[in-house]
C-alpha cells in the first residue's frame, strides 16, 4: 500500500521536507520542479507514515484503498512518473536554507494578499521578531484564492491553511489601502525597511481582432471575476438565457474552468461559493455547448491533465475532441515514436485520444457539450448589438530549428454561431507606479525577487509571485517563489543595506486618514469571514460571498 498525490496537488511542497524517505519529488530546486503539473510520491518506497498527509493544505494526499472513482487512476500516474524518472535520480533531499541573522526589529510591508504575498508574509513571521503589514487594495484578503479559483475547486481554496492570519504572530493586516494611487511607493518605503510587491497580473492579454470589443465578448478575467463576486466586475452584464453556444479562446486551466462552469450541473454549482448574482444567470442559461480553441496542436495544450480529467467526471456533460484535431508535429510524433516523449504530454494525449475515440454520446447523456478543439484561431468576432458569431482559421504547425512549435494561419475558415465569446489567452502584469517594467514580459526586473538600482529600483524593493516571474505556475509555486524572495531581503538586511524607517507606523496612520483612507485589519475581516460563513452555513454551503462595498464594510463594522 502507499500514499498517493491527486489531482488537488497545489504544489506548495508542505509534504518534502516532512517525507522521511524523501519519495516526494520533484521537489523545490529540482529540475522539473517550476513546471510540472503535480509532485508524486514513489509507490514503491512509500512507508505509510502519513506525514505528508498532515501537512497538506488541500488534503490532495490520499492513502491508496481511499481513493474512489476517478481518483485511482492517480496511483498509476504516480507510478508512472517514477518509472520514467527514478528515485534514486534525484538524490540527496533538499536542505531548505534557512539564515541565523539577528531580525528583531525588521519591519516589511507586503503589497498584495494573494498567495504570493500571503507565502512572503508567512515566510518572514516564520522568524520572532519581524512585523510585517500585508496591504491590500480590496476589502477582503487571499487574492486569487478568493477571486481566481473556480467554486467548485473549494479543496484547493484551502491552501489558505498555509498562512493562518490569526495564528501570525507579528502581522497587520491593512485592506483597502492602494498603494500606488493612495499611497505612493516611495511614501511606503519609508515606514518600512523593505517593500514586497506581490500584485500579481490582473489584466489580461487581448487577440487584437475586428469585433473584440463587441457586448457578448469578454475577458476571462472579467468573467472569472463576475462569477467569483469580485466587487469590481459584479456588474458585468451577462446574459445567457438565449446563449446556445460559447467560444473560448485559449486552452490554458482557466479555460476548462469556464468550460466547466457553463456547461456544468447548477445545483452543483450551488453548493459552493459561487456569486449569488452569476447563480441565478447560471439558472437561465439555455448554453447547450461549449466550445474550447486551441491555436496550436493537443501536444502544446496548456491545460494540466488533472483539469482535463475533471471535465470528464461533470454529469451530463459530452466532451467531444475529433480524431483529426489530434494530428501530431513532426517533432512531437518523432518522440513519441522513440519512447523519448515528455510523460506530462504523453499523458494529456492519451487522454484526449482517449475521448476522441468514444462514439458520439457514450460519454454521458450530452444534454450539454464541450468541444475541444485544436489548431484553431478566431480571426474576427462578428455581430450587431452583440456577438452572433466567430471566425476562425485552421492553422498548420511548423517546427523551428530549436524544437519550438508555431501556429501558422492555413486560410482555411469557418464560421461559427455564437452569443458569448470569452478570451482566455493569458493574463498579464501592469506597472506599478515608482518601480521599473518590463513591458514585453509584462512584469518587473529583479535578480532573485531583489529590484536592482540599476534596473530603475531602489534599495529595500523586491517583488514575488506573477509580477516577479509571470502568469506561471500554481497556487503552489508561490511558496518557493517567495521564499526565495525573502531569502534576499533577509541577506540585505544582514549586510546592513536596507534604510531604517524614517518615520512611525502612526504617521503613516495619520497620512492615510489625512486622505480618508481607513484600512480595515484583522478583526474586521474575521467579521467579514464570520458573516459569509454563517450566511453559508444555514444554505448548506462553505459561505455566501458578500459583494459590495456598503455590504462588506456593514459586516465589518457590526458587534
Amino acid at each position: 500500500m502507499t500514499f498517493v498525490i491527486t489531482a488537488r496537488c497545489c504544489n506548495d511542497a508542505s509534504c518534502v521536507p516532512v517525507c522521511p524517505v524523501n519519495c516526494i519529488h520533484p521537489a523545490p530546486g529540482e529540475p522539473g520542479y517550476l513546471t510540472t503539473e503535480m509532485l508524486f510520491i514513489d509507490p514503491e518506497s512509500c512507508i505509510e507514515c502519513s506525514a505528508c498527509v498532515q501537512v497538506c493544505p488541500v488534503d490532495a494526499i490520499k492513502a491508496e484503498e481511499d481513493l474512489e472513482g476517478a481518483e485511482t487512476q492517480y496511483l498509476d500516474i504516480n507510478a508512472a512518473f517514477y518509472a520514467r524518472n527514478p528515485l534514486e535520480s534525484f538524490g540527496d533531499p533538499p536542505v531548505p536554507a534557512r539564515s541565523d541573522v539577528d531580525v528583531r526589529g525588521l519591519r516589511v510591508a507586503v503589497v498584495g494578499s494573494g498567495p504570493a504575498g500571503s507565502y512572503a508574509a508567512a515566510a518572514l513571521l516564520d522568524r520572532p521578531g519581524v512585523e510585517v503589514d500585508l496591504y491590500e487594495r480590496l476589502l477582503t484578503p487571499y487574492g486569487l484564492v478568493r477571486f481566481g479559483i473556480a467554486p467548485d475547486h473549494q479543496q484547493t481554496k484551502k491552501v489558505v491553511q498555509a498562512y493562518p492570519y490569526n495564528a501570525m504572530r507579528g502581522l497587520r493586516l491593512r485592506l483597502g489601502v492602494e498603494v500606488g494611487t493612495q499611497i505612493t511607493h516611495e511614501e511606503l518605503s519609508r515606514y518600512y525597511h523593505g517593500v514586497i510587491y506581490a500584485v500579481g497580473a490582473d489584466s489580461d492579454r487581448r487577440l487584437s481582432i475586428p469585433g473584440e470589443d463587441l457586448a457578448g465578448s469578454y475577458s476571462a478575467t472579467d468573467f472569472v471575476g463576475w462569477y467569483n463576486g469580485h466587487p469590481a466586475r459584479a456588474d458585468l452584464a451577462v446574459d445567457l438565457s438565449e446563449c446556445r453556444r460559447v467560444v473560448i479562446v485559449g486552452n490554458g486551466n482557466v479555460a476548462l474552468d469556464l468550460a466547466r462552469v457553463l456547461a456544468g450541473d447548477v445545483d452543483r454549482l450551488a453548493a459552493t461559493d459561487i456569486a449569488d448574482h452569476a447563480l441565478q444567470v447560471l439558472r437561465d442559461s439555455a448554453v447547450e455547448e461549449v466550445v474550447v480553441l486551441g491555436r496550436r496542436g493537443a501536444a502544446q495544450a496548456a491545460f494540466t491533465t488533472p483539469e482535463l480529467l475533471d471535465l470528464l467526471e461533470l454529469p451530463g456533460v459530452e466532451v467531444v475532441v475529433d480524431p483529426q484535431d489530434l494530428e501530431l508535429d513532426e517533432h512531437t510524433a518523432a518522440q513519441e515514436a522513440s519512447g523519448t516523449l515528455d510523460l506530462t504530454v504523453a499523458r494529456k494525449l492519451a487522454v484526449l485520444r482517449e475521448i476522441a475515440d468514444r462514439p458520439a454520446g457514450e460519454a454521458s447523456t450530452g444534454y450539454r457539450r464541450i468541444v475541444l478543439r485544436f489548431l484553431a484561431s478566431p480571426t474576427e468576432v462578428l455581430g450587431g448589438d452583440g456577438v452572433d458569431k466567430v471566425e476562425i482559421v485552421r492553422n498548420r504547425l511548423t517546427v523551428d530549428p530549436d524544437g519550438s512549435v508555431t501556429a501558422v494561419p492555413s486560410g482555411e475558415t469557418e464560421v461559427l454561431e455564437a452569443q458569448l465569446v470569452l478570451r482566455s489567452v493569458g493574463y498579464r502584469g501592469q506597472p506599478i507606479p515608482g518601480l521599473p517594467f518590463d513591458e514585453r514580459r509584462g512584469t518587473v526586473p529583479h535578480e532573485h525577487g531583489r529590484v536592482r538600482a540599476e534596473s530603475g529600483g531602489d534599495a529595500g524593493t523586491y517583488v514575488t509571485g506573477w509580477i516577479k516571474r509571470g502568469p506561471t505556475g500554481v497556487v503552489g509555486t508561490n511558496k518557493h517563489c517567495a521564499s526565495e524572495t525573502v531569502a534576499a531581503l533577509l541577506e540585505d538586511w544582514a549586510a546592513g543595506a536596507l534604510t531604517p524607517p524614517s518615520g512611525s507606523l502612526d504617521e503613516l496612520d495619520a497620512l492615510l486618514a489625512e486622505r480618508g483612507v481607513v484600512p480595515l485589519g484583522l478583526p474586521e475581516w474575521s467579521r467579514i469571514d464570520a458573516a459569509e460563513r454563517n450566511a453559508g452555513a444555514s444554505a448548506g454551503r462553505p459561505r455566501v460571498k458578500l459583494v459590495t462595498t456598503v455590504d462588506l464594510v456593514a459586516a465589518a463594522s457590526a458587534d
